[in-house]
């Protein structure tokens, strides 16, 4: 029989929701917790991602309530001076490692168990030397549910004939030699930085070819910043639209004129609308590359083509093949968060999960009963396709509203910076926040009833 523990809460997974979710909690409570990753530390998927990936929103936005990601600074060089700090991968992974220390185990309150596996009933086996420990806790928290696919984990999702050289976009900074042609594979935010990586590393255009199965729409990322004047003039440019668009593909249309979204090719509608921030200087380095190839997902690759569910096309003998196909987003069903088996983080306000399962920890510390805690704190979805974006935002309205409710989690939320919605207590009012808040008022509710027609819903 191995070791026993005893704990209130046993966290599973220790990437940025677990970690989220525990700071808060024994922010507000006097709780135990153990907390259990697969992995050699904490930080999730930020320990195998890609050497030159960064955040693709603000540093403020993301981590831990308690603790600020970065010094809060705005960028006063580059192409993006004016805009918000955005952390590297080594930079997100030193300071997870800090709020471990420090923060958590530090406390005396947090035992945290990396290498091991939770294989249920709260039993952990260590992947290293097979030893097994049981946690006797009285709630287990499934920070695991909606964790990323990434190609550093996940092999190519097409057949590779002997021969060829397909490398996942981790191993495109190990490459030993300059080919005379790179194919990136892939339409999302891995692709877009694995182009702009080589654009940025003297690779001429001509010599990337860009497999993008579907269009993406991105987000403009000067108008997602922290400062809730620009903020909420983005919010409220969206149900502006939103209240005058005909279907989906109008709405974009319009957000794309107000300067909310952006699309690479402009001539080409977009189907994929998962919604990772973008920069305009990123957006017209990615407009050089013309050689895009537009006929599907791949499905084989051999030494000179490419067989594509919609075509083929012809590559060099030497070509690399940089798999960025991964899944990313999980599209799990949405579940109440608060279970009679486990709490199942998810997130919660749309589009910024440390925000929600910070706000589950604060929740679950601070609010009495299972369903008044699924009440106050409905899950909200990814979305994937722009119906799926409007409907998103319909839950993630209606979950924000729900929560505001509660005069407590109200007062947290206007002082975390996870809220990229907080007006924090006392700070003046500028005359843009002021008309922004009026234009919000004025067409959050017919806006907002747009989108649920827009997406389906009743």
């Amino acid at each position: 029989m191995g070791t026993v523990v005893a704990a209130d809460y046993l966290v599973v997974g220790a990437g940025a929701a677990g970690m989220a979710f525990t700071d808060a909690l024994i922010d507000h409570a006097d709780v135990r917790v153990v907390m259990v990753d697969r992995r050699h530390s904490v930080g999730g998927h930020w320990l195998d991602a890609y050497p030159f990936v960064r955040l693709h929103q603000a540093s403020r936005f993301y981590g831990v309530a308690s603790t600020l990601l970065g010094d809060g600074r705005v960028q006063q060089r580059g192409p993006e001076a004016g805009l918000h700090e955005r952390a590297t991968a080594p930079e997100i992974c030193a300071y997870y490692g800090r709020v471990l220390r420090d923060r958590m185990v530090g406390s005396g309150r947090v035992e945290f168990y990396p290498g091991y596996e939770h294989v249920g009933d709260g039993r952990l086996v260590s992947r290293v030397s097979g030893k097994q420990i049981e946690v006797r806790a009285r709630r287990v928290v499934d920070a695991r549910y909606l964790a990323p696919l990434i190609p550093a984990e996940v092999p190519p999702p097409f057949e590779v004939d002997d021969g060829v050289s397909v490398l996942p976009v981790n191993a495109l900074v190990d490459l030993g030699g300059a080919p005379s042609q790179v194919v990136v594979v892939g339409s999302g935010k891995t692709a877009t930085d694995a182009c702009i990586w080589l654009l940025e590393n003297g690779v001429d255009p001509g010599a990337i070819c860009w497999v993008r199965p579907r269009e993406p729409w991105m987000l403009n990322r000067a108008v997602v910043q922290p400062d809730p004047a620009v903020f909420l003039t983005m919010a409220a440019d969206t149900v502006e639209a939103a209240r005058a668009a005909t279907s989906a593909d109008d709405l974009f249309l319009r957000l794309e004129d107000a300067g909310v979204m952006l699309r690479i090719d402009r001539s080409v509608t977009p189907t994929m609308a998962k919604t990772p921030t973008l920069a305009q200087w990123e957006l017209d380095r990615l407009r050089t590359i013309e050689n895009v190839v537009r006929l599907g997902h791949v499905r084989r690759v051999g030494p000179t083509r490419l067989a594509l569910s919609g075509g083929e096309v012809r590559i060099a003998p030497d070509a690399v093949v940089v798999h960025c196909a991964a899944a990313g987003l999980r599209y799990s069903p949405l579940v109440p968060i608060w279970g009679r088996d486990a709490i199942t983080l998810q997130p919660i306000r749309t589009g910024f999960p440390c925000f929600g399962a910070a706000l589950a920890g604060f929740v679950e510390a601070t609010i009495d009963g299972d369903e008044e805690k699924n009440r106050l704190c409905p899950p909200s979805p990814y979305s994937d396709t722009p119906t799926d974006w409007a409907r998103m935002q319909v839950l993630g309205d209606r979950a924000t509203t729900s929560f505001l409710s509660d005069p407590g989690i109200r007062a947290w939320a206007a002082t975390v910076p996870l809220n990229p919605a907080a007006i924090p207590p006392g700070v003046p009012r500028s005359a843009e926040l002021e008309r922004a808040l009026e234009r919000l008022r004025a067409s959050l509710r017919p806006g907002m009833a747009r989108l649920a027609e827009i997406a389906g819903m009743a």
